[in-house]
């Protein structure tokens, strides 16, 4: 799968690394820090996943996963959060979000989600 491109916004660089060493092996792993720079990369380089914090500078997540949705991005979402009451279901139905993720993160798990999901499959918490 060397092929599907993942990009990761999250503002904590470790997390960033992290999201690098685990996937960067199977696929193709563009980091950003923010939601102007994950758009940017977007632009210039579509992508078949988004892997995002909802605490983002300037922009959270949310408003920043909009932003791609109403640009034409139709691939596969997962977002990650300290806090499971920071999304709403509506959101997750909305924004067509893949998997919920809360911190910290169950790297196993992590892991199999991303790769059902840019396999072409479903996971059980889709």
């Amino acid at each position: 799968m060397l092929n599907k491109k993942i990009v990761v916004v999250d503002d904590d660089e470790s997390i960033r690394k992290t999201f690098f060493l685990l996937l960067s092996e199977r696929y193709n792993v563009y980091l950003a820090r923010d939601a102007a720079e994950a758009l940017a990369r977007f632009e210039k380089n579509p992508v078949d996943m988004i892997i995002a914090d909802l605490r983002l500078p300037q922009k959270n997540g949310l408003q920043m996963l909009l932003d791609f949705r109403q640009s034409g991005y139709q691939g596969r979402i997962i977002v990650i959060s300290a806090c499971a009451d920071q999304i709403q279901k509506k959101d997750l139905e909305r924004l067509q979000i893949d998997h919920l993720f809360i911190k910290p993160l169950d790297l196993r798990s992590l892991t199999e989600t991303i790769d059902k999901l840019l396999a072409g499959g479903e996971t059980e918490n889709s």
